[in-house]
């Protein structure tokens, strides 16, 4: 590890109610390690019983995410992120939960989006298809025990209660 200010090999120190952290004894700093952040998004229609899954460039059917721009919020990713990948507007967003997606070094944050009707206008060079799943065909659709499943399990969790 190497300090991201100016290059020098970073050590590990003892941190109080941290314990051991990453510090660049040149700089005199603790370097805790950076990561990115993402969002990931249950897309639903207005009626609130379908959701949107895309098939993304990789050949993975999964939800619909971006990464969060420097000086961007969150809910702002959401609405550029959906109207980038799809064309639709986003009309309420709800957060329902956030995890670490290692193999990307990447916090995710989940959140349910409803979207205006309309037809997608698909961006090929990120989704190379999208279709409206109900619930059970969206959970059997995407692969279990991976992120997606995680976030889409508690996002159906929370829509069948009404919880949006």
């Amino acid at each position: 590890m190497f300090c991201q200010e100016c290059g020098n090999k970073l050590i590990l120190k003892f941190c109080e109610n941290e314990g051991l952290v990453p510090y660049c004894e040149t700089c005199g700093t603790f370097r805790f390690p950076p990561f990115k952040t993402a969002v990931s998004m249950c897309v639903v229609n207005r009626a609130l019983d379908k959701i949107l899954l895309a098939k993304h460039t990789n050949g993975e059917t999964l939800l619909l995410a971006g990464y969060v721009k420097k000086g961007e919020s969150a809910e702002k990713t959401i609405a550029r992120e959906i109207r980038e990948e799809t064309g639709l507007n986003v009309i309420k967003t709800k957060y329902v939960a956030s995890r670490y997606h290692e193999p990307r070094n990447v916090l995710m944050l989940n959140f349910i989006v409803s979207v205006s009707d309309g037809e997608t206008r698909l961006n090929p060079e990120e989704i190379t298809e999208a279709a409206w799943y109900s619930f059970d065909e969206a959970l059997g659709a995407v692969t279990s025990d991976s992120t997606a499943a995680y976030f889409l399990n508690a996002d159906v969790t929370e829509l069948k209660k009404g919880r949006f």
